[in-house]
Parts: C-alpha cells; sequence; structure tokens
C-alpha cells in the first residue's frame, strides 16, 4: 500500500465514529451574550467544519458540526457601550465590589464550568483537530489555572491588608482594575490561553468584550449562561464577527482600556495603532515565535532527540512554544538525523479519539498548502526532506517533515511555520547560533542541547538577554504556570503567569493620610464600620 493510501485510511466514514466521542447533534449556535442577557441572532452565520474529514462518495469530506453567528460591528459596539456601563469609570458594581466577592463569583463560574467539561472537551477535540487526551489535558489545566489564580489573588490580597508607615505617613496599597478589556485568544489553546488572560481580568474587577477564536469557537457557547448566572450585568460580553469588520471600531472608540491578544505581532501592532488614546491603552499580548534547539557537539543526542520531538511536534508543532528551528553541530547532524527520522517515524498518526495518538488533521484549511510551499521553497535552495514519507498530505492531514541542511535563504530559516516541520540547520561554531538569535525578530524562549557545563555557561550568559527563558537539555514549554511566561522583541508584551497576570490587568492604587489623631479616627472609623470595600484589613482565607 503506498503512503497517500495509508494517509487516507486514517479517515473514517460517518457510522465508524466512536459513540462515545461523537457531538450531541450540530450545534447551531443563534444566540450570544451581551449586556447580561442571551441576545437571539437571525442574520448570517459561519458554518464550522471540522478538520477531521469523513469519507464520502465524493471522497473526503469536512465534517460540518455546527455553526454561530456572523455579527457586524453594531453588535460590537452595543456590548462594547455595555462593558463601559458596567465599569461606569470605576463606580460599577464589579470594580467596586470586595475581592472575596469577585472571588465567589468566579468559584460559582468555575464549578457551572465543570458542568460543561463533557460537550467541551469533546468540542475542543472536534474544532481544532487535537487528542481527545489533550483536549482533556486543556480543560483540566485550565481549571486548575483559575484555582490557582483565585490564591494567588488571596495572598495578594491578605499581603495588602495592613498599612505602610513612612515618614509620618500611612498607605494602604492595593491593586485596582484598569477598565474596560478586549480579550482575543488563539485557535491552539482556545479555552486555557483565552482564560489565562481573561480569568484574572475579570477576578480583578475588568469588565469583558471577548472574541473567541476563528478555529475553536464554538466550544465557549457551553459557558456563555454561567457568564451570565454568574457576573453582573454586563461584566462579560461576547462578541462574534469577522475580526477585521468588528474590532477596529472598537479600538477606534478609545473606551478599550486593555487589549490582550494571544496570536499574530502584526494584528497587534495594527489594533494597537487604531487606539487614539495610546496613553491609556495598556497591552498584554503573546505574540509570534521562533523558538530554537541548540545541540552541540556535546549533547546527550538520544535525550536531545526525545525533546526535541516533543517540542517541535506536540500538537504538531500548532504551539506558541514550539522548537521551530533546530540548530545541530556538523559532527553529529547524521547521527542526529538518522535518529530523529527514526523516532518520528514511531509517532502514531490518525483520528484525535484514537488512544496514544500523536499527529492529528490541521484545523487551517490553507495551512497545508502553506507548508507544501516552504518545503518547495526549501527544496529550491539546497535542502531535501530526510524522513521516509516526510511532508506528505492527505484530506486535512500532513505528515512531519524534517528539513535538511537548512540556511538563512529559506522561508523556514525566518518564518514561523506553526506546523509540522522540523527545519534543521548545521552549524560549526557556537556563535553562529547566538547570532541567529540576536537576529532573530522573535525572543520567547531557547533549549541548549548540552553536558558541558562550561559551554552551557557561555550560551546562557547571551541568551538570557535575546530570549525569556532558557532551557537546559529539554524542550521549551509555557508551564509550571506559576513561571512567568513573556518574552522579548516581537514575541509578548507584558508577563503571564499565575501571580504575573492579575497583576498585568491591574494597577497599585493606594489611599494615604497623615498620622495625626484626627486622621487615625477617621481611618479606624472606615475599617472598623467597613464602609469601604477598597480600604480594609479583612483578611481572606
Amino acid at each position: 500500500m503506498d503512503f497517500n493510501a495509508t494517509l487516507r485510511n486514517i479517515f473514517v466514514e460517518e457510522n465508524d465514529i466512536p459513540q462515545e466521542f461523537s457531538l450531541p447533534g450540530l450545534i447551531h449556535q443563534r444566540e450570544y451574550l451581551s449586556n447580561g442577557a442571551m441576545k437571539t441572532w437571525d442574520g448570517p452565520v459561519h458554518e464550522v467544519y471540522s478538520p477531521i474529514c469523513i469519507k464520502t462518495e465524493n471522497g473526503l469530506e469536512r465534517k460540518l458540526i455546527g455553526s454561530y453567528p456572523v455579527c457586524t460591528a453594531a453588535e460590537a459596539d452595543e456590548s462594547l457601550d455595555a462593558a463601559v456601563a458596567a465599569y461606569n469609570n470605576g463606580r460599577g458594581e464589579w470594580p467596586t465590589m470586595g475581592v472575596a466577592e469577585r472571588i465567589h463569583c468566579v468559584e460559582q463560574f468555575t464549578g457551572r464550568m465543570i458542568e460543561q467539561k463533557d460537550i467541551i472537551v469533546k468540542l475542543i477535540m472536534w474544532e481544532i483537530g487535537k487528542s481527545f487526551a489533550d483536549s482533556v489535558k486543556e480543560f483540566d489545566r485550565t481549571v486548575e489555572y483559575i484555582y490557582a489564580t483565585i490564591d494567588s489573588l488571596k495572598n495578594l490580597d491578605r499581603d495588602s491588608s495592613g498599612f505602610d508607615i513612612v515618614d509620618g505617613i500611612a498607605a494602604q496599597v492595593r491593586r485596582s482594575p484598569l477598565g474596560v478589556v478586549l480579550c482575543m485568544g488563539p485557535f491552539n489553546y482556545p479555552l486555557n490561553e483565552t482564560f489565562t488572560t481573561l480569568i484574572p481580568a475579570l477576578i480583578m474587577g475588568n469588565t469583558i468584550l471577548f472574541k473567541p477564536p476563528k478555529f475553536g469557537t464554538l466550544l465557549h457557547y457551553p459557558l456563555q449562561e454561567a457568564f451570565r448566572d454568574c457576573f453582573p450585568k454586563g461584566v462579560v460580553n461576547i462578541i462574534y464577527g469577522r475580526g477585521n469588520t468588528i474590532v477596529p471600531g472598537l479600538m477606534q472608540s478609545g473606551k478599550i482600556n486593555v487589549l490582550t491578544l494571544i496570536g499574530s505581532s502584526k494584528v497587534a501592532n495594527e489594533l494597537k495603532k487604531q487606539h487614539p488614546k495610546v496613553n491609556r491603552l495598556r497591552a498584554v499580548l503573546g505574540l509570534d515565535a521562533k523558538n530554537a534547539a541548540i545541540v552541540t557537539s556535546n549533547a546527550d543526542i538520544e535525550l536531545a532527540v526525545k525533546e526535541i520531538i516533543l517540542g517541535s511536534l506536540s500538537f504538531n508543532g500548532q504551539r506558541c512554544t514550539a522548537l521551530k528551528i533546530v540548530w545541530v553541530h556538523r559532527s553529529i547532524a547524521d547521527e542526529f538525523l538518522k535518529k530523529f527520522s527514526a523516532a518520528v517515524a514511531q509517532l502514531r498518526f490518525g483520528m484525535p479519539w484514537e488512544k496514544g495518538v500523536s499527529l492529528t488533521p490541521l484545523p487551517e484549511t490553507n495551512k497545508i498548502e502553506y507548508l507544501d510551499s516552504c518545503i518547495a521553497d526549501a527544496v529550491a535552495h539546497g535542502a531535501s526532506v530526510v524522513n521516509e514519507n516526510g511532508g506528505g498530505s492527505e484530506g486535512s492531514f500532513f505528515y512531519p517533515a524534517v528539513v535538511y541542511p537548512v540556511n538563512s535563504k529559506m522561508k523556514l530559516y525566518h518564518e514561523e511555520q506553526f506546523g509540522p516541520i522540523v527545519p534543521v540547520v548545521p552549524f560549526d561554531d557556537l556563535e553562529e547560533t547566538i547570532e541567529f538569535l540576536i537576529e532573530s525578530t522573535h525572543g520567547q524562549q531557547v533549549s541548549i542541547f548540552s553536558n558541558d557545563a562550561d559551554e552551557v555557561a557561555s550560551l546562557i550568559d547571551p541568551l538570557v538577554n535575546q530570549v525569556s527563558r532558557v532551557n537546559i537539555n529539554t524542550q521549551c514549554q509555557r508551564g509550571p504556570d506559576v513561571f512567568p511566561f513573556t518574552g522579548r522583541k516581537d514575541s509578548a508584551e507584558g508577563t503571564l503567569s499565575v501571580a504575573d497576570a492579575i497583576r498585568a490587568f491591574s494597577i497599585r492604587s493606594l489611599v494615604a493620610f497623615k498620622m495625626n489623631e484626627t486622621n487615625k479616627q477617621l481611618i479606624n472609623e472606615i475599617v472598623h464600620e467597613d464602609t469601604s470595600n477598597f480600604l480594609s484589613t479583612k483578611f481572606i482565607f
């Protein structure tokens, strides 16, 4: 059997889809949350086709799983007005609510979210082709992140519950919200990476406009009633429509206080330019990356292969933290390529519900054409695909390609491929790898593979000033979530971790007074009578 036939056979007929992984039916969303109500939509809709193709009489066809509203700028503006009214210049119910009460609302929401786990996990799998096991992990990690955020805010609030006295002036320093947050998440982690910004922004007292990603949209529908029921009117609003149609007007209004986007630096740059009051806009951004692995002549090749396989091909390489270019010392390049190609051949590929599957169909409809063009460009400039069957495709599936030797004339050297191609660059001098990272427009992470302490030290010192995280003998990754997650250059703005995120979506504010008898009596009365939610010595357990 030829390999294309093998790839065709990973897809199944409709009747062969295991019942336990099937959706309950087509999910045609005709409602969206705005201003505390589920509003009915009877206008145009976008049909959602899964990356999972079905065998039919006409060949492989992407499976229709539902549809969602394609709203206009008018509906987006209504939601913006609702968020602005709910914030009410910081005087609204939500921004003035006590921390303990906001935490209670988020806890209620999380309980409601857990009730929807089954359908959300299935929708992650069906909408973006992520394996069922990884879809479950994404949901569970998101819930863990929410609870960790709650614990972090409790700790922060406890630390802020007293008064600092310096030079006869006493002050209580706390964190206060920033205003209206426009939140846009990515398709590759449509639940987790969305909520790592949305939840901290929400719990700190901001009001939210949330636009779901282009892929991974329907999975947020089961949560909208929970948002409606657990938070005051207008605090959370879900906006639908074409991004280039509805988002520019939101930014141009000048009413957005925080832009949080996980996606393209080009898009982020354009949106920021559209805001008329640039000094009032705060941006919390997770953007492009071209994370490199550096495999030196002193590396444990077996370990390097194991980690780089995970780092470059987990979820088909569709992660911002993925290893997207591999530098290998020329003296070990042949051995590395032989072992790496063999490891790729051992990866299981198939439908997302299959146990142990590593490689699954791709959600973007034009992705395979782009990946093919990258390989063609590399071949034209002297490289070749070195692993068996590399670059083969059928329907929505693309088999990983290991491309070698890659050089600076090729797209794969510069562009973030965001897919299952592993470009390998030979090097003779470590300075070549340092220069690559200096010249790169990205600066998120790097992985160094070497067992020579002096060699690793010689790389750490220059590279920590080029990227935000240097990984030693391990793949690049975001977690654990308590570690800072950020980047230099065009890779990020602001820092996301459990503790950093709640700071990113708030500002330090303080109440200060001279320590005289009148003021002490006044402040004691406010605190004792519990008449201020901000100025308080209450301790949250």
